[in-house]
């Protein structure tokens, strides 16, 4: 039995060692990759392929295999502890990791391995070097860009770059996020002839423009930035911006529980940089908001603030883009591939207000403009950015992975 693009039905391994479809977003090391990872997995089943995905257990409580829906199970790897542990801590894990995969692949061969994050790309070659099979390898962030930015606050591994190219080197195709990230592995040494771009993916269902609002009793124009509260997503810059924009109201939406957002030291410096702009009766921290709740947190901003220093791909762009509203983000990672201005947002330089609310400005005054850019969002995201597509994008690669071998075995 064959299935789209006639490429025969697969089993296909993928290997997310932190980030489990299962854990709750907006926990610690939970977010992008994990809703990636589980969304990606469910795309694939809806395409013919019996996919599992292997992730570490991490708590004792926790079965040896779990259905997260039909054609797609979740198996528990028995590495290191079984209690969380930072993602920066499990670099000593990855070898038991790397040994439970070849023990258990050797019992039943996936046709294809996909691992996701630099460690689980470790374990996963160790594991496909052994056994001869092949691996596709998804970065989703990359150390040389974390270190550049981050510095000496760098919590990563010294030895996660040398590991990124040893990966890199040792799997069979890297399949990218976006244009940025080609720049940056071609600086690294691993050639864009290796490298192919599938774009992460949005739920069009889930996220559009047709559904409530939420209501946050104002008439002034709106502004939203969703996000964690870590200083590189820039919402000190946002804050600032708003100091030039006098009408305009933000709402910063993310970090922790809203009941606890006066001992989080982030919402604290955040709270002090308004008080010094003069805009603190203009800002609104929401804390965490609960996953079925964006979609009218992003229906009811006029603009969508992403002014992040740097930003690996960049999921919330597209969320709002699916919902219709107009985007500014700045001109990084896969927000270069996302957010095509003029037609569905603007972009602006890292770490720079002016430009920020000079954007933003141009886009509260003209509401016909700030509509056709929510339409066209609209347009772009369900053109390239559905799962539909993105499952079909990560086939081909796939695909391509495979053709120079032995057909594969069809799933019984």
């Amino acid at each position: 039995m064959t299935f789209p693009g006639n490429i025969p039905r697969l089993s296909i391994a993928l290997v997310s060692e932190h980030a489990s479809p299962l854990a709750v977003l907006g926990g610690v090391d939970a977010g992008g990759q994990n809703v990636h990872v589980a969304r990606l997995a469910g795309a694939l089943a809806d395409r013919g392929h019996r996919v599992t995905v292997y992730t570490r257990r991490d708590s004792a409580d926790l079965p040896e295999e779990v259905v997260l829906r039909p054609g797609v199970l979740v198996r528990h790897v028995p590495a290191g502890p079984p209690r969380h542990v930072p993602k920066d801590a499990l670099l000593p894990y990855m070898p038991a990791f790397g040994n439970c995969l070849a023990a258990q692949w050797r019992v039943r061969a996936p046709d294809l391995v996909h691992s996701h994050f630099w460690m689980s790309g470790l374990a996963a070659l160790q594991a496909c070097r052994e056994l001869g099979l092949p691996l596709a390898h998804t970065y989703h962030a990359l150390g040389t860009v974390k270190r550049r930015h981050q510095g000496d606050a760098d919590t990563s591994p010294r030895s996660r770059v040398g590991s990124e190219i040893e990966v890199g080197e040792g799997c069979d195709r890297v399949v990218a996020t976006c244009r940025d990230e080609v720049a940056e592995l071609t600086r690294m040494g691993i050639g864009d002839s290796k490298v192919s771009v599938v774009p992460c993916g949005v739920d069009t269902d889930r996220f559009t423009p047709e559904g409530p609002a939420a209501d946050h009793g104002t008439h002034h124009p709106l502004l939203l930035q969703l996000g964690r509260l870590v200083p590189r997503k820039g919402a000190e810059v946002s804050v600032a911006a708003l100091a030039r924009l006098p009408e305009a109201r933000l709402v910063i939406a993310g970090g922790p529980p809203a009941g606890e957002l006066d001992r989080d030291p982030e919402v604290r410096r955040l709270r002090e940089v308004a008080r010094n702009a003069g805009v603190a009766d203009r800002v609104t921290f929401t804390g965490g908001v609960p996953c079925e709740d964006v979609p009218a947190l992003l229906r009811a901003a006029d603009v969508v603030l992403c002014p992040a220093d740097y930003e690996p791909f960049g999921i919330v762009p597209l969320e709002a883009m699916a919902c219709g509203t107009p985007v500014v983000a700045t001109a990084v990672g896969g927000q270069l591939d996302t957010v095509a201005e003029p037609d569905c947002g603007r972009l602006v330089p890292p770490r720079d207000p002016a430009a920020l609310a000079h954007a933003v400005g141009e886009l509260l005054l003209d509401h016909e403009r700030r509509a056709a850019c929510g339409a066209a969002g609209r347009r772009r995201v369900l053109a390239r950015y559905g799962w539909d597509q993105v499952a079909a994008g990560t086939e081909a690669v796939y695909r391509g992975v495979l053709s120079p071998r032995p057909a594969v075995t069809e799933v019984a």
